[in-house]
This record gives structure tokens, sequence and C-alpha cells, in this order.
């Protein structure tokens, strides 16, 4: 019965399925997916198909997901001269970012599904939650994509807004809870000057980073065991970058 994160798959399905195979993930066992499955790679939406197979993965919103939800809503309604001609401006921006922060992955396998189908996916991604709290073994967990945007140490988690939490990228120099270790991604931790071990799991000031890049070239994908601090690589990702 032990428990697993991972973060920032972006759609390496096959990476995913090897880690998966290292971990040698139990039904017994949780799996914490925090953030940023889709999107750049490959197969973002064969990923959450695989998710939704397994009553054993709590997913977490990640700013890709997010972005997403604001516009597979609307691109999967029919398109119309009146749907065109009431397309407001926010709506083009949202579609905009999201079309340069690597979207044409997941819009390709979204497109190619039926309705029910992808039905199912909105439905599935609506119920991403933005954070888990949980204790492991006596120890005490945060799981959030990004980090404490605009972090007080007095601030409530539930005041934080879903753009402080998904798109504002963890303060590794800062320690924001003596007790409590925050489990994130969102930020690779190849990127992360202070790291020795670039491309690997990075702990620092009660922080674990465990996005290490999987949609880079020699990026890979890490799990995470809350129950015994131990580390599980995929093999490196082959090929140019992603998205």
């Amino acid at each position: 019965m032990a428990v697993y994160a991972i973060a920032d798959i972006h759609g390496e399905y096959d990476l995913f399925m090897e880690l998966l195979d290292k971990i040698a993930l139990q039904d017994t066992d949780t799996l914490y997916v925090i953030g940023d499955v889709v999107d750049r790679g490959p197969h973002p939406v064969k990923v959450l198909q695989q998710m939704m197979l397994m009553p054993n993965v709590i997913p977490l919103a990640g700013n890709h997901e997010l972005m997403a939800m604001e516009c597979l809503g609307f691109l999967n309604k029919e398109i119309t001269d009146e749907s065109i001609a009431s397309l407001e401006a926010e709506m083009i921006d949202n579609l905009l970012v999201w079309q340069k922060n690597g979207s044409a992955s997941t819009l390709d396998e979204f497109s190619r599904l039926d309705e029910e189908e992808r039905q199912d996916i909105l439905d599935y991604l609506s119920e991403f939650q933005l954070y888990e709290q949980l204790q492991v073994n006596g120890q005490k967990y945060l799981l959030v994509h990004a980090g404490l945007g605009g972090y007080r140490p007095d601030r409530r988690l539930d005041s934080y807004s879903p753009a402080e939490l998904l798109w504002t990228r963890a303060d590794y120099e800062t320690c924001y809870f003596d007790d409590v270790l925050v489990i994130s991604g969102h930020t690779p931790t190849q990127l992360i000057e202070e790291n020795p071990r670039p491309g690997y799991i990075y702990r620092h000031n009660n922080h674990v980073a465990i996005d290490c890049g999987a949609c880079f070239a020699g990026g890979r994908l890490a799990a995470f065991c809350l129950d015994s601090g131990e580390e599980f690589y995929s093999s490196e990702r082959e090929g140019e970058e992603n998205g």
C-alpha cells in the first residue's frame, strides 16, 4: 500500500507506462499525478484515458489542464457563424496562449475522439483537484503543481488562486512549512540552478521538485515514493524537444 507522486507527464505515454512498471504499481497503491498530463508530448489523451482506467490514480491540475479546460469546452461545440461571431477576446487570448504552450498534440488526439469520448475527457479533467494534503508514515505532505504564489506563512491554503498554485513557480529558497514536505512539478529540475543533479529530483528547504523534463530531449519521468523517499526514473527521452 505505497503512495507515489509523478508530475509533468506531458503526453509521454511510453515513458509513463515504463515508469509504472518500474515502481510495480499495485491496485492497493495510490498514485498522485501532479498536473501537466496534457500538451507537448505525442499522446496526452492516451495518457488521460489510461489514468481513467486506474481508480488508484488521483489527478491534480497543472497549468496545462487549466488552459485545456478553458479552451476544450468551447472547441467541442459545433462551430457555426454565430459561435464565431460571439467569440470573445478573452477566449481568443486563451486559445493563443494555449497554442503557444504546446496544445497541438492534445487537440489532435481530442479531435479524433467521438462525442462520448470527448465528453468523458472533459468530465475527467473537471475532477482534477488543485492540491492535496496528506500524511504518510507520520510525515505531512502538500502536493501542488507549481508552488504558492504570493506566499505568506499565515496564509490559508484555500485562499490561493488557481494561478498562484498552477502557474507561479516554487521558491526553493523559501521553506514554506517547517513540518510539511511540498512536492511539486512545473519547473524542470534541469532549470534549477542550485540543483547538483540537473534532470533528477531536487530536494531543498522541504521542497521535493519532481518534474524531470520528460518533454525535453534527454529528460525523463520521475516517481517519488512518499512512504520511503525512494526515487524512480524512466529512461531518457530521445529526439528533439516537444512543443
